[in-house]
């Protein structure tokens, strides 16, 4: 039975996309694609994971650049794998690597290339991987937050335009 984990690396417009199944005994044989960033193209990158059956997807954590990403595979990709009959327990699981632990060497960036050691990489149990709070984790902290509603944000700790008005830390 085939196992599929997929490798996006991600960038500001574009998203290089590999899939590969990491049963096998010899050489990986990855399946490439490019996709855009906008919405409509991050539904299809969903929908084709869907396609090529991939049970887990690694990306990189790319300035900020990840969250959309993520933000649509939570929303479309993953529930469709964690649900399905025959899913296994890492099916669904979404992976964010940290940047410096997927490092090639030095020279060109290669974005199928950086991919592709994602898949190796993750496979290899040799990325560093960050902590990403579920959607309903994020709405229970949510109180928490410095927002209008803290009492330090409300006492001007919050607020950064302060110090340029004069009421900051130096008086004026």
């Amino acid at each position: 039975m085939s196992y599929r984990i997929a490798g996006v690396d991600v960038h500001k417009k574009m998203l290089a996309v590999v899939v590969s199944d990491v049963e096998i005994e010899s050489e990986y044989k990855f399946e490439r694609r490019v996709f855009g960033s906008n919405p409509e193209q991050l539904r299809s990158l969903a929908a084709w994971l869907v396609e090529q059956e991939a049970e887990e997807v690694a990306m990189e954590s790319t300035a900020q650049y990840w969250k959309p990403v993520w933000g649509a595979l939570e929303r479309y990709w993953k529930p469709l794998r964690e649900k399905r009959e025959g899913a296994r327990r890492r099916s669904g699981t979404l992976h964010l690597a940290q940047a410096q632990s997927n490092r090639g060497r030095r020279g060109r960036k290669r974005d199928f290339v950086d991919a592709e050691r994602l898949v190796k990489r993750l496979v290899a149990r040799e990325l560093t991987l960050s902590f990403v709070p579920d959607a309903h984790q994020v709405v229970q902290l949510g109180h928490r937050s410095a927002g209008p509603q803290c009492p330090a944000y409300a006492e001007g700790a919050g607020r950064r335009g302060n110090q340029s008005r004069g009421s900051g830390r130096f008086g004026g």
